[in-house]
């Protein structure tokens, strides 16, 4: 729903979700930024049930927005930059919600709404990665849809199908432990075929598949450490343990190993000296482009939001095709 501005040249625009973020709040916080920065007017449109962001973004740029800010969780994070890529308008993060995935792996303030503003109205530009994931639905149907942080099939995506609203909206991330409890015992790993670049296909037998554009989770999880923004590539964790200690052995690496001790030369000597051999629950792969195929169809989710089964997916990469606002960095004199 579009509200009315003083001034038909407005060159930002807040798409918010009312559901999730205190409107008056971030009007107030909003407004103190814009006018710091500098903007002349802001153009505020909410998003709806049916209309979750694209087509508040493109409206936006129609009036002739150059600054885009998202205000809500990481549904319309995505929804926005969907809608801004290759585009020369930039994107503003006010992040709210349960995730905020794309916000912790930019490193933008989670609980700080003024200083979130700041950087959205004031900050610096940098130009990231966008990953495309085209989806074969059973029935023959093709679409495409954008995403930021990571892509999941198997018991990831039934966790999200599993997640209770209300405990989602009480408890935040916690929502997903139990989603995750719920959802193992009727999970069965889903054999699948994956075919990077131009490679052959391989197959696989895994409780889950992560195709990522970043690798940083909450919850202190460092999924996919070496995953890089803006390096045109698609990071992908196949998760195939095969015991419950198998489990904690993902588990153990991708807390402690990832986010603890890859981050010294001690810590890398001690991860060395400690594997006994290649480990398969866990196994990382890198490409430009992904496809995997299944037999039967299978749930999917990006950036934690359900987009239904498919029998196939193609991930390719919109490189730096997405203009984000990121803190300033300090000028070297």
């Amino acid at each position: 729903m579009e509200e009315p501005v003083s001034d038909e040249s407005a060159l930002a625009a807040v798409v918010y979700n009312p559901v999730k973020v205190d409107v008056a709040r971030i009007r107030a916080a909003v407004a103190t930024a814009a006018a710091h920065a500098g903007w002349r007017d802001v153009l505020w449109l909410s998003t709806t049930a049916d209309e979750v962001g694209q087509a508040q973004t493109r409206q936006a740029l129609d009036r002739g927005a150059t600054l885009v800010v998202a205000a809500g969780g990481d549904g319309t994070v995505r929804a926005v930059a969907e809608a801004l890529r290759d585009t020369d308008a930039s994107l503003g993060i006010l992040p709210s919600g349960t995730g905020n995935l794309l916000a912790r792996n930019l490193s933008l303030p989670l609980t700080d709404l003024d200083e979130a503003c700041t950087i959205a109205f004031a900050g610096d530009d940098r130009a990231i990665d966008i990953g495309l994931a085209a989806l074969t639905r059973a029935d023959g149907e093709n679409a495409e849809h954008a995403f930021l942080v990571m892509a999941g099939l198997g018991i990831d995506a039934a966790m999200m199908a599993k997640t209770r609203p209300a405990l989602k909206r009480r408890f935040g991330w916690l929502a997903y432990v139990d989603a995750g409890f719920r959802a193992l015992p009727e999970s069965s790993k889903v054999r699948l075929g994956i075919a990077l670049d131009d490679d052959e296909e391989r197959s696989a037998h895994v409780s889950t598949i992560l195709v990522a554009n970043c690798g940083s989770l909450p919850g202190a999880i460092e999924l996919i450490p070496d995953a890089i923004l803006d390096d045109g590539k698609l990071d992908i964790a196949l998760i195939q343990p095969k015991t419950v200690l198998g489990w904690l052995a993902v588990w153990r690496r991708v807390t402690w190993e990832n986010r603890v001790l890859r981050r010294t030369s001690l810590g890398r000597s001690i991860i060395r000296m400690t594997d006994r051999g290649q480990r398969t629950e866990l196994i990382y792969l890198r490409g430009g482009s992904i496809r995997l195929t299944v037999n039967a169809p299978e749930p999917i989710e990006l950036d934690g939001d359900e987009f239904g089964d498919v029998t196939a997916i193609d991930f390719t990469v919109g490189h730096q095709s997405l203009v984000v606002r990121v803190p300033r960095q300090a000028t070297v004199h």
